[in-house]
């Protein structure tokens, strides 16, 4: 059985501009990746309940990437967004506002590959990315 795991940061920005940031495809690719020498070339995303999200993640050098997506079974704007992985993992996003702008937390359900630890680490290294970029952003 999975273990769910969860993620969050703070932000200084809006819900609004955080939902933005976190769901439109021009933004995701300039984020939705762990490390400098990884990068997100493409990314596409229905977002509506049976909504598909996609994203590629790949080495910058090419010599490694795979294909992220997941199907939304809730979505509700500003707010929070579930989506499944394959037929078992579940993903839950929460946008809350704070009195110095938006927390996020994702919780997910663990794959039995990698350690938690390397699941966790990884998970919050994107969102530590998604932080930097979105409070680049204003």
């Amino acid at each position: 059985m999975a273990t769910r795991i969860s993620v969050s940061v703070e932000l200084s920005i809006s819900p609004e501009k955080a939902w933005d940031y976190w769901t439109k495809p021009e933004h995701i690719t300039n984020w939705n990746f762990a490390s400098d020498d990884w990068c997100c070339p493409r990314a596409a995303n229905d977002l509506r309940v049976g909504g598909i999200l996609s994203s590629r993640m790949e080495a910058k050098d090419g010599s490694f990437g795979f294909d992220f997506a997941g199907t939304y079974t809730v979505v509700e704007p500003l707010q929070r967004l579930v989506f499944t992985l394959g037929e078992e993992r579940v993903v839950d996003v929460t946008f809350s506002a704070t009195a110095n702008g938006t927390r996020i937390e994702e919780s997910f359900d663990s794959e039995p590959t990698h350690s938690e630890e390397q699941q966790r680490e990884g998970w919050q290294s994107i969102l530590n990315n998604y932080k930097r970029y979105a409070e680049s952003l204003g």
